[in-house]
């Protein structure tokens, strides 16, 4: 008598498409991704892995890029946020839409680049961005620009960038002015005919802020860039008084105007940009919903998943995004909160901090925390 045959095993293999935003302060994203990747190994060993590292338009932006478009790294004379030379880099690309440079502003004058003490937005420029954006346009001939806003230390709404791209700023006695958020008030006027011709420019930005008022550049975040009470009375003076001498109204009001102190104003007024949701932009370029189509789990994560999250962010984008096509979410994090657990975004959510470590411990031990609560969680 033959013995009955147990039916073929046709189950396929799980696949996981891992998304992550970088934990601040202790991994990249793209660090954040292999150590998730590895706990999937090791809870499904016969996962297929999709690894897709994401940035918002800060620390990161350019690096994640890289690789899924094949860039090429270029080196660049620059100066950071305090005037000082520096030797930066930028990613040249081929898109849809052409030869291209991907920029991201906190490369030259991002706060990272500075000292807790030297913090001052005062005297801050984002020439350096402007001096990016010619040695692209200049030496590699680019028909697009892209920008990541985020990480800056600046509150100069750009202008630095702009004197960078040959506008010039006059006192009333027609002596030109270095264009210092503490020197705007005393300039007269500007002329732009100098400027460098410029291709289209897309600046990547998460946030709606306007550049004046109680949600714009000032108010919101030069606190954090070292600004004192004092300071941000003298800050929003000189945005203000820039946005007049340029007759920048319009751009001023835009969503966005105020990202990256300002910085979206200073494109909008002085290269022609154009401002758009970061996440949108990189959604595009890594073909994001094919692949979270093609996965049957999504796994996403950040260091702070919380209430400010809601907003828009990276991971929680990613989720919106996921949910719309009945993919299920999971996201790893550093800290969450209530309003984030009980939002109904993520199928889940595991914070290291649960583990009840303390924070340094959290910190440097980020990377092997990561992978085992992905393993102990089983998404």
């Amino acid at each position: 008598m033959t013995a009955a045959l147990s039916p073929p095993n046709n189950r396929m293999p799980p696949r996981f498409l891992i998304a992550p935003d970088k934990f601040k302060g202790s991994l990249s994203a793209a660090e954040a991704a292999v150590a998730i990747a590895a706990g999937i190994r090791l809870a499904h060993p016969d996962a297929e892995i999709d690894l897709c590292p994401i940035a918002d338009g800060g620390e990161g932006f350019m690096e994640n890029l890289a690789i899924a478009l094949a860039g090429e790294w270029m080196d660049c004379p620059a100066v950071d946020a305090l005037g000082r030379e520096i030797k930066s880099r930028y990613l040249l690309a081929t898109t849809a839409k052409g030869r291209t440079a991907i920029l991201e502003m906190a490369e030259t004058a991002g706060l990272w680049r500075l000292a807790e003490n030297e913090r001052d937005p005062l005297i801050a420029t984002t020439a350096g961005i402007g001096m990016q954006v010619v040695h692209a346009t200049s030496k590699h001939s680019v028909t697009q620009i892209i920008l990541g806003l985020g990480g800056s230390a600046t509150n100069d709404g750009g202008c630095g960038m702009a004197a960078a791209l040959g506008i010039q700023f006059f006192d009333q006695n027609g002596a030109e002015v270095r264009p210092l958020p503490a020197n705007l008030t005393r300039i007269n006027h500007l002329e732009s005919n100098h400027r460098v011709q410029l291709p289209p420019i897309i600046a990547a930005c998460d946030v709606d802020n306007p550049l004046l008022g109680e949600r714009g550049a000032t108010a919101i975040f030069a606190a954090q860039k070292g600004a004192k009470p004092q300071d941000q009375i003298l800050l929003e003076a000189a945005l203000a008084h820039l946005v007049k001498i340029s007759a920048g109204q319009d751009s001023a009001n835009q969503p966005g105007a105020g990202a990256a102190g300002g910085l979206g104003f200073g494109l909008l007024q002085f290269a022609d940009a154009s401002l758009v949701s970061g996440f949108d932009l990189l959604a595009g370029l890594l073909d994001l919903k094919s692949r979270i189509l093609a996965a049957d789990h999504v796994i996403t994560g950040e260091g702070s998943i919380d209430h400010q999250s809601l907003g828009g962010k990276g991971p929680v984008a990613i989720a919106r995004l996921a949910k719309s096509l009945s993919v299920p979410v999971t996201a790893f994090c550093g800290v969450t909160d209530e309003q984030a657990r009980a939002s109904g975004t993520f199928t889940s959510i595991h914070a290291l901090a649960d583990s009840g470590l303390p924070l340094e411990s959290l910190m440097s031990q980020a990377a092997a925390l990561l992978t085992r609560t992905v393993v102990q969680s089983k998404p």
